[in-house]
């Protein structure tokens, strides 16, 4: 699962990255709004940690730009300021939740947890479910009627991000920066291939027909068809 974190606090974005890394969330933190901006409008993330007061944007116009840009990534605010005003304000704006300063760790990964099952395809153990399909997020693994599919690291990921963007349409390319990152080694044919390992090992329960091909674009996952 991965989280970007803005705070201009360098210590604090430290702190709140532990927070979560302990949590086994893969995090990108940044200190400016422009950084920000750039990274979130690219729909990389599952969820958004994002500071109000930022040099450059702040993290109330990035909120607005997001949404205007249809990036539905879930936000909390994180900010010092905790009057109604401002709570109005930033949810307004398009954040799904606000959370003030000083907070405690539990209230934070609380407040995450609920952003995220709001999104529609997390439990209240935090994993995520397609039909007869469970991500277990604690083992890195997912299950079909409680039968392993035994994946790997990078298939792991594949379906993660499929099951979190399910009845999504999403673009080879994107796939192909989030799971790999443009730095690879790798050629974008590998969205292809990892894919094709993805259906066989879905395919003894139907499940490979769930993950449609977008000729010339990319793939979908079916997120109201069930495996058999």
């Amino acid at each position: 699962m991965k989280l970007l974190i803005v705070e201009d606090d360098l210590a604090l974005l430290k702190a709140i990255m532990d927070i979560f890394e302990n949590e086994t969330f893969d995090t990108t933190g940044v200190s400016t709004g422009d950084e920000a901006y750039f990274l979130a409008e690219q729909g990389n993330y599952d969820l958004i940690i994002l500071d109000v007061m930022l040099p450059g944007m702040s993290g109330l116009d990035i909120v607005k730009q997001l949404r205007k840009q249809q990036v539905l990534t879930p936000v909390i605010m994180l900010t010092a300021k905790d009057s109604v005003e401002d709570c109005v304000r930033g949810l307004d704006a398009g954040a799904d939740d606000y959370v003030t300063k000083p907070f405690t760790t539990s209230i934070l990964l609380a407040r995450a947890r609920a952003a995220l099952r709001r999104k529609g395809s997390v439990d209240l153990d935090g994993n995520l479910t397609c039909g007869q399909i469970v991500l277990v997020t604690n083992q890195r693994d997912a299950f079909v009627d409680e039968q392993p599919l035994k994946l790997t690291p990078k298939e792991y990921e594949l379906f993660e991000f499929f099951l979190r963007n399910k009845d999504q349409i999403l673009p080879r390319d994107q796939i192909f920066e989030r799971i790999w990152g443009y730095d690879s080694d790798s050629a974008s044919s590998a969205v292809d291939v990892y894919v094709h390992h993805l259906r066989k090992k879905l395919a003894p329960y139907g499940g490979d027909l769930i993950l449609k091909t977008i000729r010339g674009v990319g793939y979908l996952l079916k997120g109201d068809s069930h495996v058999q």
